[in-house]
């Protein structure tokens, strides 16, 4: 046998090998992922920013979505006459608009059956477009500009409240509440922080403040030397910011640091664990103001409470935001695929749209745009390192 033949014979060898290691490590995937006769395997969506500067909570949302389908797989939860199988398909965003499209065309691409998704309104408003063009029901967590649910998206819902209601609320209560006079304004230009910094500037003034200044800075920054010196020498009672932890703790460092003494107040995204962390030293006692899109109070408080514990028994580490609602997200397109007797979209949409649900995060009932009914606001302020609830607000 020649050279050259040798190797053909040997490259023959070793590809046969080769294919036959692939098949036997790919036989036990396909085990795996096999229903059982009888069983229905639904697949359910969750898109979070689990990198990047908010990943703490996106993680903290793909966790609660992971407690509810281990919830439902225990509890052999039936859709018509088959026992189902729930799937969580996680996908990362980084809370960037452009990888949002990408992990949502990834999930239709896949055929999922409902997505619970995604993190922040900058990621889900153009991933939104592709669920609806694929007739997928999509709801939202955490999301809370108001232009989501104000497409005319059939599948569009969310579960907490927007930036209206949210903005507003912090509006009246900076002016009526903390007595300030005098407010500036700051937000990171995302989707979420302007229309929040917008809302919140014009309740304010409704209300009698006088709105002494209006900064911009971004979603990654963390030098805000320059917009808070320009703000100093205007004495604001408070200064309202609209954006994220990862920017709103740094800043407060920061204006402690120039010697301010107005307050720091702003929306959901500044009400959470890591926001204690974050700010360290600069956080004193009643320095910073937020609201929560979203609250329990009532009899709604002991499932919450049983949600959390659980929560902390599963992964170790308390709730820091939005995972009760990532939780009631997967629960609720469950339910409506029960209701429906099908898991097809097209058949649970109507039970999904006239459901009544009570779950962690309290009753959920959904208006004609998909917006939750009755949606509550906690005001909160840090003191002594811990969040303490104000008071819950309809």
């Amino acid at each position: 046998m020649n050279t050259e033949l040798k190797l053909a014979v040997l490259a023959a060898a070793v590809a046969l090998a080769a294919c036959g290691k692939k098949e036997e490590a790919a036989a036990p995937a396909a085990e795996a992922t096999a229903p059982a006769a009888g069983e229905l395997v639904v697949r359910i969506g969750h898109v979070g920013a689990t990198s990047g500067a908010v990943a703490h909570l996106g993680k903290d949302n793909e966790n609660g979505a992971r407690l509810a389908i281990e919830e439902l797989n225990a509890a052999g939860v039936k859709i018509g006459n088959q026992t189902a199988r729930f799937e969580l398909l996680a996908e990362d965003d980084a809370a960037d608009p452009k990888q949002a499209t990408a992990a949502a065309q990834k999930l239709v691409d896949t055929n999922v059956n409902g997505v619970v998704g995604h993190l922040t309104s900058g990621a889900t408003l153009p991933a939104s477009l592709i669920y609806h063009e694929a007739g997928i029901p999509q709801i939202t967590p955490s999301s809370t500009n108001p232009k989501f649910t104000r497409q005319g998206f059939p599948g569009a819902f969310r579960l907490v409240a927007d930036d209206t209601q949210q903005g507003g609320a912090m509006g009246r209560y900076t002016v009526q509440g903390l007595k300030a006079r005098t407010v500036a304004v700051i937000d990171d230009r995302t989707a979420y922080g302007q229309g929040l910094a917008d809302e919140f500037e014009k309740a304010a003034k409704a209300a009698g403040a006088e709105v002494v200044g209006r900064e911009y800075t971004n979603d990654k920054a963390t030098d805000f030397n320059a917009i808070l010196t320009s703000l100093k020498d205007k004495k604001p009672d408070v200064i309202f910011f609209g954006g994220m932890d990862a920017v709103g703790g740094p800043m407060l460092r920061q204006m402690k640091t120039l010697g301010y003494t107005s307050k720091l107040v702003g929306g959901d995204g500044l009400c959470t664990a890591e926001m204690i962390t974050l700010s360290a030293e600069a956080l004193g006692d009643g320095q910073v103001y937020c609201v929560e899109a979203g609250g329990v109070d009532g009899d709604e408080v002991a499932a919450n409470d049983k949600f959390r514990a659980d929560f902390k028994a599963k992964y170790g580490v308390d709730v820091q935001a939005y995972a009760g609602y990532a939780y009631d997200g997967v629960k609720l397109l469950a339910s409506a695929m029960q209701a429906a007797g099908s898991a097809d979209p097209k058949q649970y949409l109507p039970a999904l749209k006239a459901i009544q649900y009570q779950g962690a995060s309290g009753k959920v009932v959904f208006d004609d745009k998909g917006d939750r009914q009755n949606a509550a606001l906690t005001l909160y302020t840090f003191k002594a390192g811990q969040r303490e609830k104000l008071a819950v607000i309809r």
